[in-house]
């Protein structure tokens, strides 16, 4: 497949799946493509993927209603190198659940006050209450990844992190939060042809900052970084799970997939929920309004 198909693909990717989705009805009776002899992955269909997605979705739907019911807190994190899919995954978890319930922390650099915090500090507020689940796009791991490759920290305080962080999350844990850490997975190329789609999508521009660019010239530094964080932060009750993300799609799937298998969450039975009739008064009148203050009907 040559570039411009690839980026024609990445174009249609970006656009607004509850669009697509009203139209899996007309797609559903493909036929899924077998696995070639070789063994190799057939490519995933967009119709096979948004099937296994809703699926996927209801999933999380019940999940929820069981975090609300039974007030169980749930914490995800979800680190890799930029454009490696992180937000994709996010953006899908989110999309058909509460805000109120399921809510993403992405946290800004620290500001001068919060660099004299204790490390962990400034993200202690962010973790789960009861009833509650909260994706992390990003977290303390900074430290051992960006802070480390671009010279953010001290040695001592690189040092100092490992140290403490069993410990840290050994506490959230035993709280009785369900952490669980995803790190997302890419290749050189991969990465490269993401950043370049990036460049040359107006849409998507925005998410191309000075440091990922800078990203890409220490790719082997960021390598050596996650390499040792693995390493050392593979904890007992909180281990890592890497996904393979250069597959988009597959990525996303397998790691909603995952995160499913690992909560023990059950069917929670719900009301039934009738529609009240509304109540009428003879003397109640509806004013009109004046024209002046409607939106314009452009489209």
């Amino acid at each position: 497949m040559d570039d411009y198909q690839r980026i024609r693909e990445e174009v249609l990717d970006s656009i607004d799946e509850e669009v697509e989705a009203e139209l899996r009805d007309l797609l559903l009776d493909q036929t899924e493509e077998k696995r070639n002899d070789d063994g190799r992955q057939p490519k995933l269909t967009r119709t096979q993927y948004f099937r296994h997605l809703l699926r996927l979705q209801i999933e999380l739907v019940k999940l929820q209603e069981w975090v609300v019911a039974t007030k169980s807190k749930i914490a995800v994190i979800f680190e890799g190198r930029d454009a490696a899919g992180k937000g994709g995954v996010i953006k899908r978890i989110t999309q058909r659940l509460n805000p109120r319930v399921c809510r993403v922390a992405a946290l800004p650099a620290p500001n001068e006050r919060e660099k004299t915090q204790w490390y962990f500090q400034r993200y202690v507020p962010h973790l789960p209450a009861g009833g509650e689940i909260v994706l992390f796009d990003r977290s303390w791991y900074n430290r051992a990844g960006v802070e480390r490759v671009m010279g953010f920290c001290t040695e001592e305080e690189y040092q100092e992190f490992f140290r403490t962080v069993p410990d840290f999350e050994r506490m959230i844990v035993s709280s009785g939060t369900h952490l669980l850490k995803y790190w997302f997975s890419i290749s050189d190329e991969e990465q490269a042809f993401r950043f370049q789609c990036r460049i040359d999508d107006p849409l998507k521009q925005w998410k191309l900052s000075p440091m990922d660019l800078e990203s890409r010239r220490r790719w082997e530094h960021y390598t050596v970084a996650k390499e040792i964080m693995l390493e050392k932060t593979n904890l007992e009750g909180a281990p890592w799970w890497i996904v393979d993300g250069n597959n988009k799609k597959r990525a996303r799937l397998n790691c909603i997939h995952h995160l499913l298998q690992q909560i023990p969450y059950q069917d929670v039975e719900q009301d039934s929920v009738e529609l009240p009739e509304r109540r009428r008064s003879d003397d109640y009148q509806r004013n009109p309004m004046p024209k002046e203050v409607f939106v314009p009907s452009i489209y």
